[in-house]
């Protein structure tokens, strides 16, 4: 008999903005192109233009979800978790901490549980504290009471063990995709829409909150006095006083271009069309914008947060967290680069290993899977 996997704790997929939700995307195709399972990705219905549907052979589930911030995920997970009562799964696979609330429920139901820890939430700039404590609550209760755990970074898993004391969880890295070949009237046309040239502009990728630094990026860009545009593809989930403030700061500031949020092959011509990408982030997981910068083979300049160091890059592509002048000294520096080969440090982000990994951590709680 084929087992089911019930997946929450994303917005949902495919092609919603966000590093759980990329991750999600990526994985559960992989996992079903090599096992015999079948596997449920609820999405939450703010996020998604469906309420039932399939994805690369994986089904997806909308459900309610406030959309408001410090509502919208416990509120999801809670449904989440009564719904996966009536829905035959064998395991559920929760991801984040701020779903890591209803794993102590999901145990209670009955379910075996398998939860993925992408980093201490808690420690994003736009949380007050009750949202922060309730954060907390959430690793507390996830790495505690699931049956099995993964981390993405061994950051992550050195912190679970100094806070939790769970020493057996399992590292697993974020993945990347070889980049599919782009004919030149998409790139064409999609640039175009932009203003843009190939190969002549800086590009950043991520949510307008305030630990991705992107406030940092646009003063530095100013202060580096280079002349290709700098464009930020992304955009606020729940708009926000910083994501108003941040969007005047970067129409007031010459050649800084607003795309919102791009998903699909605009978003592949947008991103692997640059000259340089600026990850200026405070907070990070393992950040698969990263990852896609090197499969794209764009030099890239990163803030030296412990995320963005265990990918081991050259010391000159890091510029202290937060330091405006250094950032500026170096997009300087390193928009003149050519192209990278990083093909060395992409070996260990391969989604097919990666979806190996994660079937047999699935193996050890059903032996029917993996």
């Amino acid at each position: 008999m084929t087992r089911k996997i019930t997946v929450l704790g994303t917005r949902g997929i495919p092609d919603v903005l966000g590093g759980v939700e990329t991750h999600c995307q990526n994985l559960y195709p992989a996992i079903k192109q090599q096992f015999d399972v079948d596997i449920c990705v609820i999405a939450r219905s703010p996020y998604v233009g469906y309420r039932k549907s399939q994805y690369k052979n994986i089904e997806t589930l909308a459900l309610w979800a406030p959309k408001k911030r410090s509502l919208e995920a416990i509120v999801h997970s809670v449904l989440a978790a009564f719904k996966t009562c009536f829905d035959k799964s064998a395991i559920v696979h929760v991801h984040a901490i701020g779903p890591g609330l209803v794993v102590p429920l999901l145990r209670l139901l009955g379910k075996k549980v398998v939860f993925t820890h992408h980093g201490p939430d808690y420690e994003r700039q736009k949380w007050g504290f009750i949202a922060r404590q309730a954060l907390l609550l959430g690793e507390k209760f996830a790495v505690n009471y699931a049956n099995e755990v993964i981390v993405i970074s061994e950051v992550i898993n050195k912190l679970i063990q100094k806070k939790h004391g769970r020493m057996d969880a399992h590292l697993i890295y974020n993945g990347v995709n070889i980049p599919k070949p782009l004919d030149a009237e998409t790139i064409s046309k999609t640039l175009g829409r932009y203003a843009l040239q190939p190969k002549n502009y800086l590009v950043a990728v991520g949510r307008f909150v305030e630990e991705k630094g992107l406030h940092d990026l646009i003063t530095a860009y100013q202060q580096s006095g280079v002349s290709e545009p700098l464009v930020l593809v992304g955009d606020a989930d729940h708009p926000s006083e910083y994501s108003m403030h941040l969007k005047q700061l970067a129409i007031k500031t010459p050649n800084v271009i607003l795309t919102g949020f791009l998903k699909g092959d605009a978003l592949e011509v947008v991103f692997s069309q640059a000259k340089l990408f600026i990850m200026p982030s405070y907070h990070e997981g393992l950040p698969i914008a990263l990852l896609e910068a090197m499969s794209f083979s764009l030099p890239v300049v990163v803030s030296d947060i412990p995320a963005n160091l265990e990918v081991g890059l050259p010391a000159g592509t890091y510029f202290k967290v937060g330091n405006v002048a250094d950032l500026a000294e170096k997009i300087k520096e390193r928009v003149v680069l050519a192209p990278v080969d990083y093909s060395e440090f992409l070996q260990s982000y391969d989604w097919c290993d990666i979806a190996k990994k994660t079937a047999s951590v699935y193996h050890l709680l059903d032996k029917s899977i993996g």
